[in-house]
């Protein structure tokens, strides 16, 4: 095919720490409650029950200190604060010894919320896929690459609001670490090159509201500066 019918849209990118190449982005995986006190304060078991997946757009992602304006319909608006995983090589079913080498790199993300929006979902038994997946909603630093940083199984994740201590935790609290998801992600989906995974948020979440400043850190890699408009 050598026209298409519309006008085609950018490819979603993100900045690579170092280099002149951007990173394509193909799809966002998101890991639900993968921290247990995250899990608690949530309302559920934070027991080691296989892991959940959800999805947010492509074109969803937020340059690294971008303003965000506070989306429409809600007015419960959470940030969660992850680690994120750049995936550079795919496959199904990927063993856990080699999960790491399919890892291009990291960044820092923030999981937007419309939480009353995904309460009332829950509440009646419906999808709630349009409480994560909205215009904005995956605000993220440059990716930088594993040759700069290592492999990344420990360290502190925080966000801070207008200063204050938000959220607070370690990489060695997720319930399912980074190979033993990409291990179950393959498992229900073909991986490929430019996935990015989202690996869960540590304890803290609530709400933020328009004019609020958001730092959010993973140590090791650069922090996420977020405005809310």
């Amino acid at each position: 095919m050598s026209a298409f019918a519309i006008p085609i849209w950018d490819q979603p990118a993100l900045p690579i720490v170092g280099a002149d190449a951007a990173f394509p982005v193909r799809r966002i995986y998101c890991v639900g409650r993968n921290y247990a006190a995250h899990a608690r304060e949530m309302g559920h078991d934070p027991d080691r029950e296989p892991p959940f997946f959800f999805a947010k757009p492509a074109d969803s992602i937020v340059p690294n200190g971008g303003d965000v304006a506070y989306p429409v319909a809600t007015k419960n608006l959470h940030p969660e604060i992850e680690l994120v995983v750049a995936l550079g090589q795919g496959g199904w079913n990927i063993p856990v010894a080699d999960a790491n080498d399919c890892i291009y790199g990291y960044g820092v993300g923030l999981d937007l919320t419309r939480r009353d929006m995904q309460g009332v979902a829950k509440d009646m038994g419906r999808p709630w896929d349009l409480s994560k997946g909205f215009d904005n909603a995956a605000p993220m630093t440059a990716i930088r690459p594993v040759s700069d940083t290592g492999i990344l199984e420990t360290g502190a994740i925080t966000l801070t609001v207008n200063g204050a201590p938000r959220q607070k935790g370690d990489l060695a609290d997720m319930i399912w670490n980074v190979p033993e998801t990409i291990n179950y992600l393959s498992g229900l989906i073909e991986l490929k090159p430019g996935d990015l995974i989202f690996t869960g948020t540590p304890e803290g979440v609530a709400a933020i509201e328009r004019g609020d400043v958001l730092v959010g850190h993973v140590d090791g890699l650069d922090d996420l500066h977020v405005t809310l408009t």
